[in-house]
């Protein structure tokens, strides 16, 4: 079992709940927008959760103006 923090049990849980619905793509800034932290604060816990998470698979995708991140269930 991985242990998160709260911030990142937070993001796991938006981006596991988002995933469900179909979602598939996200910024930081959308997230950070849908539960209440900065986009910074989730920008820089990306990273980290997308080499640790068993929730969901996260990896890099694209950088135009802000790094997309692609989100698949596991």
């Amino acid at each position: 079992m991985t242990s998160y923090t709260d911030e990142e049990k937070r993001i796991v849980a938006y981006l596991r709940d988002s995933v469900s619905r179909g979602e598939r793509y996200f910024r930081a800034k959308t997230i950070a927008e849908a539960i209440g932290l900065s986009s910074k604060q989730v920008g820089v816990r990306l990273p980290r959760l997308a080499e640790k998470s068993d929730d969901v698979q996260i990896e890099k995708w694209s950088r135009a103006k802000s790094t997309t991140w692609r989100v698949t269930p596991e």
